[in-house]
């Protein structure tokens, strides 16, 4: 697989300077590293993603629904959009196709009269297993070239990404086009 550069790069803190912030170029340059790394991690991983979840006719979009439900308790649609950085209508048709391949049942929500309760089948729950065996085997392949407390160290760093980029998103960050 070709490697895209990283290493070339405009003077990152142009753009900081340019935004009216004080220039650190150790933080510039790291930011703009890790902006490349995880831009390019995240393209590998969508299509590493795609061509093992379509060995089991599901899109990648669906398997984050069924991923989502396995993990909740009989979420509501509104709760499944916002678990996937979704619109209502774009799960709806999310779940919609889950359904029609017998992965997903609408069931009244136990609490609310009004809403319904999505819940995996019994075939959802087992298609659920076998994709994440399979995706879980690829992950454990790759950890093992590392030494426990590296591979600690990652999950803790990336959680810690993963918790920012959340939080940024729950204070608003996720517009498009927001002034900061």
């Amino acid at each position: 697989m070709p490697r895209i550069a990283t290493s070339k790069a405009r003077d990152p803190s142009a753009a900081a300077a340019g935004a009216g912030k004080p220039s650190d170029p150790l933080l510039d340059g790291d930011t703009l590293e890790l902006h490349r790394v995880l831009s390019e991690l995240k393209r590998v991983y969508q299509f590493r993603d795609r061509d093992r979840i379509c060995c089991y006719d599901i899109s990648v979009t669906q398997w984050f629904g069924l991923d989502a439900l396995a993990r909740g308790d009989r979420l509501t649609l509104n709760e499944l959009a916002a678990a996937l950085y979704l619109d209502k209508s774009t799960a709806s048709r999310v779940v919609d196709a889950l359904e029609r391949k017998g992965y997903v049942r609408r069931t009244p929500h136990p609490e609310d009269g009004r809403a319904l309760a999505l819940g995996l089948t019994p075939t959802g729950k087992r298609l659920h297993r076998r994709i994440e065996e399979d995706l879980l085997a690829q992950e454990r392949r790759l950890l093992s070239e590392f030494d426990h407390e590296v591979r600690r160290s990652m999950v803790q760093l990336i959680g810690r990404l993963r918790d920012a980029a959340v939080a940024r998103l729950a204070a608003g960050g996720g517009r498009c086009c927001s002034a900061e």
